[in-house]
């Protein structure tokens, strides 16, 4: 992954189902193997060297869950490149900053005292997805409107970014009466969420799968990957640093990498909320085959989350197949 080819061509030139039949197959087969889940699925997928895109859903809304960590990312390291914000930058925890959800920071940290840098926080949102990490950057990144501002103006419109986690998994879980944020703690967080009758819950579990809010589009969270893999939306120096954090990926074992030949280099991001699962990001193929950009996403599903998992894993190989098997040519 980190001695990547850097061949891409434009939109404009790019293959399509609607040019291509074989494509068009692949995208109905899609559609079946998608089945393995009872939720929504949405997929698109680009060969980077040859430019040929199947795409599933492509411009429908879907919840990110902690994909939008990887928007959050982009902002943080936009800002650093403007030279805004340092990777160095040491940034220090409150009892407000530990917040529900994946990855370690509330687990572990218990005492006022610890400051990480910008990097750190990076490495536990993207490593290992933790949400009070994330939630701390998206605060150095100037917040959701900042990060919704960066992705218009960089032509994914189909990417906005709303709430913090805090507020995204308290409004799943259908929480109110939040204290103010100055009165966040670890411990407030599970009497919130125990208070809420379990008809509440699913009733606002329910609304989330319709809330255009904290969403993407596979068509421009893919477009998005894209343009991190060619670096020309970064400075060469961040989108490796980028890079070299989804290729570290630990979440996510059973979804884009659960079907593929073992040793096969993934680097992705995934999320995950209840009803939704989620993974993004890069295949790359054996010999000079090359690479697949790809996302993934489910919603509104009503079995266990391995169904949407052994989903996307099928998704994955079956585009993985496909673009190994029929090599087609650069134009």
């Amino acid at each position: 992954m980190r001695a990547v080819c850097l061949i891409f061509l434009a939109a404009s030139v790019a293959w399509s189902a609607t040019t291509d039949p074989s494509l068009a197959r692949l995208e109905q087969q899609i559609e079946y193997v998608a089945h393995a889940t009872d939720g929504v699925v949405g997929v698109e997928a680009v060969h980077v060297e040859t430019g040929r895109t199947i795409a599933v859903r492509g411009a429908e809304g879907f919840p990110m869950a902690s994909a939008f960590k990887l928007p959050v990312a982009v902002q943080i390291l936009s800002l650093v490149d403007e030279g805004k914000l340092t990777l160095e930058t040491m940034v220090s925890l409150t009892p407000q900053d530990l917040h529900p959800g994946s990855g370690r920071l509330s687990e572990l940290f218990f005492h006022p005292g610890v400051s990480l840098s910008i990097a750190n926080l990076m490495e536990l949102a993207l490593v290992i997805s933790d949400n009070s990490a994330a939630d701390v950057l998206l605060r150095e990144a100037g917040g959701p409107v900042a990060v919704t501002a960066r992705m218009r103006a960089l032509g994914f419109a189909g990417i906005r970014v709303d709430r913090s986690t805090a507020l995204l998994i308290s409004d799943w879980q259908g929480a109110k009466n939040l204290p103010p944020e100055a009165q966040w703690n670890r411990e407030i967080w599970d009497k919130l969420f125990d208070a809420v009758p379990e008809r509440e819950h699913m009733n606002a579990r329910r609304a989330e799968m319709k809330d255009p809010r904290d969403t993407a589009t596979p068509d421009d969270m893919t477009r998005l990957l894209l343009r991190v893999w060619r670096r020309d939306l970064l400075s060469p120096q961040s989108s490796g640093v980028l890079l070299d954090m989804m290729d570290r990926c630990q979440t996510g074992k059973s979804r884009i990498k659960g079907l593929l030949p073992q040793g096969t280099d993934v680097a992705h991001k995934t999320g995950t909320l209840g009803g939704v699962a989620n993974d993004v990001g890069f295949m790359t193929l054996p010999g000079d085959a090359g690479h697949v950009a790809i996302s993934v996403f489910t919603k509104a599903s009503n079995k266990p989350e391995e169904a949407a998992e052994k989903a996307i894993a099928e998704i994955a190989r079956t585009v993985y197949d496909y673009f190994v098997l029929v090599p087609g040519t650069v134009h």
